[in-house]
């Protein structure tokens, strides 16, 4: 029973990582089912007793890709020190917008928006939404225990992840050759960090 289950999780595996190259690759629209069972080295039928349609998939491989990309660790019980809790979000958020598959992604999604909008959609729902979620969950903490002074803690997390996003978003939107260096874009955040703690700060 234990192999049948761990053989069900490793195909499972097998499906998602296929599936997660062929649609950063090649597109929502180029991708088959029957190319993923290929490149799975698995049935049509088995990638159909996994997930129940392309979208389904679509979506199962974003959300896993976002949860392999775990932006911050909530658990955690002090952030009596703000300025350090920030900073480590402000750099894993720009580690996650500046990957390979990610921006992939986003370009698939923004290409086939009006063709497909329910990729869009699915990969708000697994992305963007995510991550909104579990930053608004961290200001609700700051402002729960009294460090920063947070009325909206969702108009706070999407200021602060559009605020960290700066120039590098902006090249990575337009391609460009030019690109903010890294000493550049660890002083961009400092001072976004700063300019956001001292926005909230508890008077």
């Amino acid at each position: 029973m234990v192999n049948k289950r761990s053989k069900n999780v490793a195909k499972r595996q097998q499906i998602l990582d296929a599936a997660i190259n062929l649609f950063t690759e090649q597109g929502y629209a180029a991708t088959s089912m029957d190319l993923i069972a290929r490149n799975a080295d698995v049935s049509k039928q088995t990638v159909y007793s996994h997930f129940g349609s392309k979208d389904d998939l679509f979506s199962a491989s974003i959300a896993q890709k976002c949860e392999s990309l775990h932006i911050l660790d909530l658990s955690m019980d002090d952030l009596s020190d703000p300025k350090r809790i920030l900073m480590q979000l402000a750099q894993r958020f720009t580690e996650i917008i500046s990957s390979q598959q990610a921006c992939a992604v986003h370009k698939i999604c923004a290409f086939e928006s009006k063709t497909y909008p329910q990729v869009s959609d699915l990969f708000y729902q697994a992305g963007p939404l995510k991550i909104t979620n579990e930053v608004t969950l961290l200001m609700e903490k700051l402002h729960q225990q009294k460090i920063l002074n947070i009325s909206s803690p969702r108009h706070a997390a999407l200021q602060f992840l559009n605020m960290m996003k700066g120039e590098l978003w902006m090249q990575l939107e337009f391609n460009t050759t030019e690109r903010i260096s890294t000493k550049e874009l660890e002083t961009y955040l400092h001072d976004s960090v700063e300019f956001f703690i001292r926005g909230y700060a508890i008077k």
